[in-house]
């Protein structure tokens, strides 16, 4: 017990100093997923064997990546999935595959290398949403067009190979796997339609958990839990993976709360973003051996390489085809196109089910995990600046200095100031919906003083950003929100 104590006090504290760091660094470019990563590869058993990843630890990685899954599921709105650009995101996955197999297939190099297998066409089709969601909220662009895209896209990109691993890489036969998922479906329509039923009746069992959910009975935290392990102790039973399990949970949840409870959110993202995903990340750099993958580079660039090639290519030529219903700029589509090859917890799940059934090696699995782990440093990085340089439109920038080089400086202002002004319009615009949609609840007349200082706070600081800039408020807030130098 006290090795298994000591592992886990190191995992905390390196997941207490990472957000530290990841803020010291000089513009936080590295997300702290990243820095937990590295820190479990530099003290798990190939690196200074500080980490010992026991069964005590295992378990708690378990319920890490259950948390991350439940959370990524919970993000998912239903009539997303079943919008336009939700049967966009099906059908550019399903592109993704089918390119996916074909290389894995058909290349020499895959076959050489031996991972020639399903394994490595799902691993090949991913997109961690998962691990984005906290990435795009401190970067602020949830609820904006690009974030909605990335969503849009990145949840077929998760759902996708969590299918593809049920089906392709069970052990069973068609109809015995077809089988079994329909018995975890049924029990999933049951975990959700049951809450719904006592939700719509206003049954007295249903208004009692929701009176004591802030209590010290915690009702709804408690019943959410429970959903989790439940489902992921039917996938262990039926055989299934368990972030099939911890998806559905997540998926579930929203579809009985499809409006959300930020009440809820807080705890479960507390509880998973505090101690257990933390964990699973850790661990998750703790299972790479360094030696292993130095020892295959090749293997390492050229994985990395194909899923740009297969997952953000794809997704960019959908962006770009579908402009009537996303109109994004080039630059943009460039921005979700990499932020959805951001891949690794489905990697990990996938790699370590192969090695289980001895379809992968243990080294190959740890320099494909490696790979993983590198695009969520690199995608996100390179995410970033495609997304800070959009809004400029340097094609457009550099037209303008050929034509009249001896104006390039004045180019280059009148071009970064207009960025900064569409930044700062998007936040206005927030604001604005924030403070309609909370009129709505409580009505024109029901806000509190204390909101609306708050609101009043936050207005008065974007105008004084506003005029560090140079600009003026009230002809800022008069800009039509669609304005943009012409796409490039």
């Amino acid at each position: 017990m006290t090795q298994e104590l000591v592992s886990l006090t190191i995992i905390m504290a390196v997941a207490a100093v990472s957000p530290i760091v990841a803020q010291l660094i000089p513009g936080r470019f590295i997300p702290q997923t990243v820095l937990l990563l590295a820190a479990g590869t530099a003290l798990g058993p190939y690196g200074l064997g500080i980490i010992e990843v026991n069964d005590a630890v295992k378990l708690l990685n378990e319920l890490g990546m259950a948390f991350l899954f439940l959370l990524a599921g919970y993000e998912i709105d239903p009539k997303r999935l079943a919008g336009h650009q939700g049967k966009v995101g099906l059908l550019t996955w399903g592109i993704t595959l089918g390119l996916a197999w074909l290389v894995v297939t058909f290349l020499p190099f895959f076959t050489k290398q031996g991972i020639n297998g399903v394994a490595t066409v799902i691993a090949l089709t991913t997109t961690a949403l998962g691990t984005l969601m906290p990435i795009l909220k401190e970067r602020n662009l949830e609820g904006t067009p690009i974030g909605d895209a990335i969503i849009s896209y990145g949840t077929w990109g998760e759902l996708g190979p969590i299918l593809a691993m049920a089906i392709l890489l069970s052990t069973r036969t068609g109809w015995q796997t077809m089988l079994v998922l329909g018995a975890f479906l049924a029990i999933c329509l049951l975990c959700a339609m049951l809450p719904t039923k006592a939700l719509k009746t206003g049954h007295r069992l249903y208004r009692f958990l929701t009176e004591n959910a802030n209590t010290s009975s915690q009702t709804l935290m408690r019943l959410t839990t429970f959903l989790l392990i439940f489902l992921v102790t039917i996938s262990a039973l039926f055989e299934l993976d368990a972030v099939l399990g911890a998806f559905a949970a997540g998926f579930i949840l929203r579809y009985i709360i499809p409006d959300g409870s930020k009440s809820l959110e807080m705890k479960l993202e507390g509880v998973g973003y505090g101690f257990l995903i933390p964990v699973f990340f850790v661990v998750s750099g703790a299972a790479i051996n360094v030696r292993a993958v130095a020892g295959r580079p090749a293997l390492l660039v050229a994985f990395i390489v194909m899923l740009m090639l297969i997952r953000a290519v794809p997704v960019y030529v959908a962006l770009s085809l579908d402009k009537r219903e996303n109109p994004l700029s080039s630059h943009h589509r460039v921005t979700v196109a990499l932020y959805c090859t951001t891949a690794l917890p489905i990697i990990v799940a996938v790699t370590s089910l192969a090695v289980k059934v001895g379809t992968m090696q243990g080294d190959t699995a740890s320099t494909l995990v490696a790979a993983g782990a590198i695009t969520v440093f690199l995608m996100p990085l390179l995410g970033s600046i495609t997304y800070q340089v959009a809004d400029v439109h340097p094609v457009t920038a550099v037209r303008e200095i050929a034509h009249t080089p001896s104006d390039w400086q004045t180019i280059v202002r009148e071009h970064a100031q207009v960025r900064a002004l569409l930044h700062h319009q998007d936040r206005l615009k927030r604001m604005a919906e924030t403070l309609e949609s909370l009129e709505k609840q409580e009505g024109l007349n029901g806000l509190d003083s204390r909101r609306a200082e708050l609101v009043e706070r936050a207005r008065l600081e974007i105008d004084r950003q506003l005029k560090e800039l140079g600009l003026d408020p009230q002809l800022t807030t008069q800009l039509p929100h669609n304005y943009r130098y012409p796409k490039n």
